[in-house]
């Protein structure tokens, strides 16, 4: 495939996700946040700052938006997720940090996919950052218009204990 036909394919696809449903992209970009986070003894000390970046594949529903947040995955939901993730205790790796954004991106049904970087901005004076960037996918699931409660409770039903012969 020449490099004509790899950008036509890439443009055809763009706005798609891989089961062929339409999706939007939600973004945050350059999100620095000070952080307990590293391995060595000298990190637990002082906080450091982390930069985040997370790009979310949106499932499209067919709901209209009516100009109403709640109808929308919200950036800011995610940046106080992140917020919450890192105010709940030291991190030893960034790997685990970015594992963590990803999954609660990924408990909303709407987001199909998810990429996750995660940098150390002041550990190496010789680099602008170190870090991870990770991306993963939602595991199969019906687009979040067809999560409906049961009309009624389910009733468990607990089976007779056994009697026994005299």
């Amino acid at each position: 495939m020449d490099d004509n036909q790899q950008w036509a394919a890439h443009f055809a696809t763009a706005g798609l996700s891989e089961d062929g449903t339409e999706v939007d992209r939600v973004f945050i970009r350059d999100l620095v946040l000070s952080c307990s986070i590293g391995v060595y003894p000298k990190e637990r000390l002082a906080t450091q700052r982390v930069r985040f970046n997370v790009d979310l594949h949106v499932r499209r529903t067919a709901a209209p938006l009516d100009d109403d947040i709640a109808n929308v995955v919200s950036y800011d939901d995610v940046v106080m997720r992140i917020k919450e993730l890192i105010s709940a205790g030291h991190i030893n790796l960034v790997e685990t940090l970015a594992e963590r954004v990803a999954d609660s991106c990924l408990a909303d049904p709407r987001i199909t996919k998810v990429r996750v970087k995660v940098e150390k901005l002041d550990v190496a004076r010789e680099a602008a950052s170190v870090g991870v960037e990770i991306e993963r996918r939602a595991p199969a699931h019906p687009p979040a218009e067809y999560y409906v409660r049961p009309a009624r409770p389910i009733r468990v039903v607990e089976p007779l204990p056994k009697t026994s012969k005299s």
